[in-house]
């Protein structure tokens, strides 16, 4: 069974940074989009940063500058650098991956359960 799972979230000061991780898991025959989303408090999850399989990148405005996407296809696995975290970041972020299964070849959308980011001094 194919499923994600964040890590390296927690509790930062106000222009420090974090690495979340994004680790797929299963019988997985490819990855194509991976994307970094997040909900704050009271508001919609928002693409903070998504990743093609060809590594083509983009990022959300507010983040701009500041956040970075990456992934290792040999480990399944994509990544947020976040630098200069502003406490308006806080929130829970969650991974968003198309993943084409192995044994049936379909494929399919899934999403990780989060990891708290939380900004504060």
């Amino acid at each position: 069974q194919v499923q994600l799972v964040e890590s390296g979230g927690g509790l930062v000061q106000p222009g420090g940074s974090l690495r979340l991780s994004c680790a797929a898991s299963g019988s997985i025959f490819s990855i194509n989009t991976m994307e970094w989303h997040r909900q704050a408090p009271g508001k919609q999850l928002e693409l903070v940063a998504a990743i093609t399989s060809a590594d083509s990148t983009t990022s959300a405005a507010s983040v701009s500058g500041r956040f970075s996407i990456s992934r290792d296809n040999a480990k399944n696995t994509a990544y947020l650098q976040m630098n200069s975290l502003k406490p308006d970041d806080t929130a829970v972020y969650y991974c968003k991956a198309d993943i084409t299964r192995l044994s049936t070849r379909t494929r399919a959308i899934y999403w990780g359960r989060g990891t708290q980011v939380t900004v504060s001094s």
